[in-house]
């Protein structure tokens, strides 16, 4: 199956770049480009790609914001594709807002071209790119500032059982589903029921969203 993708970002020479890699790639076709978020948001409308590789900062509108649009959509809108944002920072507060948002996770421009690759591939299959150690970072000094804010989150971590709420635990830790059955001692196709039931149950999209709340809502302290 081919993924599609579009890429928005204001520099022609990234675009293209990356443009040129995805495309040689026998599975993922790269069906348009755009040089804001305003133009990204109106392209993924028509194109309908999988995937949206979307810088976080650009001018006219930031991909923070397009990245809201296209995963918030207005009603009678209804296709959401997954977003992986890109940035030049490793630490940066507009990730972490769409991280928030339900963007799949983000990577460094600079990122080894299989990274890339790599990336886009993840996030087609319905995973979060969560694996790199500065997005777990990024999610905790955030989430540390905004501790004043968890009440409401901490309430919905009531309607988990006891064992849903020892997976994500495990999940915000950064383990894999293979990782969190050999710690629990389950198998894995039990591991991935008890992910989907804590995503369905919490209303959250992915992982993604899954490590932020578990930041937000306290199950897990930054820095544990």
């Amino acid at each position: 199956m081919t993924t599609r993708v579009i890429i928005v970002d204001d520099q022609a020479m990234v675009r293209a770049g990356f443009a040129a890699l995805l495309a040689a790639q026998s599975d993922i076709d790269v069906v348009g480009e755009a040089p804001d978020g305003a133009q990204g948001v109106e392209l993924s409308r028509r194109t309908h790609p999988d995937v949206v590789l979307m810088d976080v900062r650009m001018p006219e509108m930031d991909g923070l914001e397009a990245a809201r649009r296209l995963l918030e959509p207005a009603p009678g809108v209804t296709h959401r594709p997954r977003v992986l944002m890109l940035t030049t920072f490793d630490v940066d507060d507009y990730v972490y807002e769409a991280l928030r948002a339900g963007a799949s996770g983000f990577l460094l421009k600079d990122a080894p071209p299989a990274d890339l690759i790599a990336a886009v591939r993840v996030v087609a299959s319905g995973d979060a790119l969560l694996a790199p150690s500065v997005t777990r970072r990024l999610i905790a000094d955030f989430a540390r500032q905004r501790s004043a804010v968890r009440g409401k989150p901490a309430l919905r971590l009531k309607g988990l059982t006891e064992r849903e709420t020892e997976v994500l635990t495990l999940v915000a830790r950064g383990q894999s589903n293979g990782e969190i059955a050999q710690t629990l001692v389950l198998a894995e196709q039990t591991v991935k029921t008890h992910v989907s039931r804590v995503l369905t149950k919490l209303g959250l999209r992915d992982r993604a969203q899954a490590v932020v709340f578990a930041y937000e809502s306290g199950l897990v302290a930054p820095g544990e």
